[in-house]
């Protein structure tokens, strides 16, 4: 009886929170250059947790109108509530809003129809960006944007424009896919570039180090016996700054290399979503997805993790084993 009287309360809730987003949308849609509104994220995709946000992707042509937007957003929580214009949060993720209606958090997504369209006819050519963007530390790949039209839930949508472009992105092209799988080359470059900075060969530091401590050594003291106080000074501190060399020599650069493995993982998991001629939007989730591919070897995950934690010389070379493999599936 709990049980049965929980679900029935639990579908009250879902009813209400979906009656909320749907009369959300509607009032989204009557501002001015707003011409769809799309239920996009977790939630379009079924991937939801109870606690995630509701993403609505708001498109519109030629400007929309910001102080309406605000208005609207006033209107629903009953406080002011700040609305970041085209661009103000950054160039791919645009602008929006957070806010919290009757305790349902929502997302407000700004996207530029007439951009969305443009990567779009890219996306069948062929041709994608990475571009700077916060949020995203492996960068925003502009097939998002069409990824983004495939997997979302239309709302509300006068004039059918984001329906006719949803059907169209359901399939994935082929130009791109070819070109995202292409794009593998990046991570065995990265993974190279990574080893430069994964320390020096075994036995080398000790001798690095020894020998910048001692040549700094005896700069200073050739300085100090010359009575040359400037000079002496001088010297103390390169003697100062060789030995912290000598120290590091053959440590590695754990930041540099970090970066440059994550970015080589990153692109593969691009390359194995389109080998799969899946959309990817963004890095939450990727390696998971990527792992689950038949292309990705069964211990995909285990051994990106593994590299990613040990960011030595080893971890290069696993990571480096790992690209090559994944490559030579890639076919």
């Amino acid at each position: 009886m709990n049980d049965q009287m929980s679900d029935r309360t639990s579908d009250r809730t879902s009813d209400r929170v979906n009656e909320l987003i749907e009369a959300m949308a509607a009032g989204l849609s009557g501002v001015r250059g707003v011409r769809a509104v799309a239920l996009g994220g977790s939630r379009a995709r079924g991937a939801h947790r109870p606690d995630s946000d509701w993403d609505l992707g708001v498109y519109y042509r030629g400007g929309v109108d910001v102080a309406g937007l605000a208005a609207l957003a006033r209107e629903l929580t009953g406080a002011a509530v700040e609305v970041a214009g085209p661009g103000g949060w950054g160039p791919w993720v645009n602008g929006g809003a957070w806010l919290t209606v009757d305790g349902v958090r929502t997302d407000w997504i700004l996207r530029d129809l007439d951009r969305v369209e443009s990567v779009w006819a890219d996306c069948r050519e062929g041709r994608y960006e990475v571009g700077v963007q916060a949020g995203h530390p492996l960068g925003f790949w502009s097939p998002a944007y069409a990824g983004e039209v495939a997997l979302c839930r239309v709302l509300a949508d006068p004039a059918g424009e984001l329906a006719t472009l949803r059907a169209e992105t359901r399939t994935y092209p082929e130009p791109l896919r070819k070109a995202l799988i292409d794009a593998a080359w990046e991570a065995e470059f990265s993974v190279a570039v990574a080893a430069k900075s994964a320390g020096a060969q075994e036995g080398a530091g000790p001798q690095a180090g020894t020998a910048a401590q001692a040549g700094a050594g005896a700069q200073a003291g050739a300085a100090a016996q010359a009575g040359a106080g400037a000079q002496a000074g001088a010297a103390a501190q390169a003697a100062g700054a060789g030995a912290q060399a000598g120290a590091r020599a053959g440590a590695g650069d754990p930041l540099h290399v970090s970066l440059c493995l994550s970015r080589a993982f990153g692109i593969l998991a691009q390359s194995l979503h389109a080998h799969q001629r899946v959309w990817l939007l963004n890095e939450k989730g990727a390696l998971a997805g990527a792992a689950a591919f038949p292309a990705a070897p069964p211990d995909f995950a285990a051994r990106v993790a593994e590299a990613l934690r040990g960011l030595d010389a080893g971890a290069v070379a696993a990571a480096r084993a790992l690209v090559r493999e994944v490559r030579g599936r890639l076919v």
